[in-house]
């Protein structure tokens, strides 16, 4: 089956340049601290903030060399997306994407927003045709908020730009703790290519055994003693969520990827949550050489405060010499509200650097590599060179709410069938850790109740 066309529209190379007499006389606004920031808007798509580097007006060098080569913002338009917007195109024109700039600090206070209006840009999209051909719609400065009297020559740089980005489309079929299919999706068609198996693992007994009974494949020795090291850093009595696996199979039977709890999600001394400090985790697994081969790590814990977000942090676990290497390289950490869910994503198109050497990673825990060209926003570096751009997304619904992932894969990440097998599993992990961090007081469905919870 054929992958979906997605095309990506990407903002990046952000840099503002005011000229002295027109810098604004608010409190904190001073060059050095790079106070402006914008909103980035695409019709109906979310709002998307950014901060934006402000250039010294009395820089002796060249004004390029102080942009910052990195990715400040991206929509991805699926082809109904496009084709949607290209109906409105026929009576609006083409569709724009609109900047606000913003002078002080992000945020409200009092309900009354810190930030102050400096001026708008807008760039008109042509889409048509976009999801077969790059396209560069704006690279370098533009005016912004003139006055048409010549006395305002604020500048904002940017680099907008659309690409394709071709991707399978998978949704299971039931929610993951009832080992449903799954099926590839495009278009209107849907067809079986996955079945999952949800079940426990007697982790009491020290059976690091991470296949169901029918399953053919079994972890090594090897394998076994080093998944019981990283699964046993915390393991005692008291509230805890513990043993759960999923299994994926091909339409033959044969395992293709799975994912097991190996360190238990277990409530925090004297609250009913799972803490960031001590998260639970999952193992995400491939087979190799007639065993089990940890690809990446998948913590999660319940975020305290306003938010209540689910946290999470997933790491890729390196094979280093024939062993596994128990500190990962970090490709995703963020938090999805627990009310309404949100998406889970990895995608390293954020990483930058300048154009005189000097890396600014987006995220300072994940390397950078310098850019391939001057309209570039830079891609993700590490042993290897394994992901670039966006690598996969699934939605995670809510607490309380059916959940029947949907997961999206760019095809430059996916070579086999085990391939897209290891990033079904981490969605399942990724739905199931919003159950296993639901707050203590809170009973979890029966699938999720291990038969001994059940009888006590």
């Amino acid at each position: 089956m054929d992958p979906c066309p997605f095309v990506r529209i990407m903002v990046g190379n952000l840099a503002l340049k005011i000229p002295v007499a027109s810098k604004p006389a608010l409190s904190g606004v001073h060059p050095s601290s790079s106070p402006c920031f914008c909103k980035i808007k695409l019709k109906s798509f979310p709002l998307q903030t950014a901060i934006i580097p402000l250039i010294p007006s009395e820089s002796k060098v060249s004004d390029n060399q102080h942009v910052i080569q990195s990715l400040a913002a991206s929509f991805h338009l699926s082809k109904a997306d496009l084709d949607k917007l290209a109906a409105k195109s026929i009576f609006a024109g083409k569709p724009c994407l609109k900047i606000s700039i913003y002078t002080g600090r992000r945020g409200a206070t009092c309900g009354i927003n810190s930030g102050r209006l400096l001026g708008k840009v807008s760039v008109p999209l042509d889409l048509t045709g976009s999801e077969i051909r790059s396209t560069v719609y704006q690279n370098g400065w533009v005016g912004v908020g003139n006055k048409g009297d010549g006395t305002n020559s604020t500048q904002m740089h940017l680099n907008v730009r659309s690409e394709p980005d071709p991707r399978f489309v998978f949704q299971f079929e039931g929610e993951p703790e009832c080992s449903p299919q799954v099926s590839q999706i495009q278009g209107n068609l849907r067809q079986p290519v996955f079945t999952c198996k949800f079940s426990f693992r007697n982790s009491s007994s020290g059976d690091r055994n991470l296949m169901s009974r029918s399953s053919t494949l079994e972890p090594s020795i090897s394998s076994r003693s080093w998944l019981t090291s990283i699964g046993s850093e915390r393991e005692r009595p008291g509230k805890e969520r513990k043993g759960w696996s999923i299994t994926v199979h091909d339409l033959s039977g044969s395992p293709v990827a799975a994912a097991s709890m190996v360190t238990p999600f277990v409530a925090s001394p004297g609250s009913d949550r799972v803490s960031r400090s001590n998260p639970g985790a999952w193992l995400i697994l491939r087979p190799g050489d007639n065993t089990w081969k940890p690809w990446g790590r998948l913590e999660a814990w319940r975020e305290r405060g306003s938010s209540d977000g689910l946290g999470y942090r997933f790491e890729l676990l390196l094979d280093t010499n024939g062993g596994m290497s128990t500190t990962g390289i970090l490709l995703s950490e963020s938090t999805l509200p627990t009310k309404k869910g949100g998406k889970f994503a990895i995608d390293m198109s954020g990483r930058g650097s300048n154009t005189n050497g000097r890396t600014t990673p987006s995220n300072s825990s994940s390397p950078a590599c310098s850019p391939r060209s001057s309209g570039d926003h830079g891609y993700g570096l590490w042993p290897y060179c394994l992901y670039r751009g966006f690598v996969m997304s699934s939605t995670v619904e809510g607490e309380g709410k059916c959940s029947r992932p949907a997961v999206e894969v760019s095809v430059q990440h996916v070579n086999c069938t085990e391939d897209a097998a290891a990033f079904v599993a981490l969605a399942a992990a990724m739905d199931l850790s919003m159950d296993a961090c639901q707050l203590f007081s809170h009973k979890l469905r029966k699938e999720l109740c291990h038969q001994q919870d059940n009888m006590s």
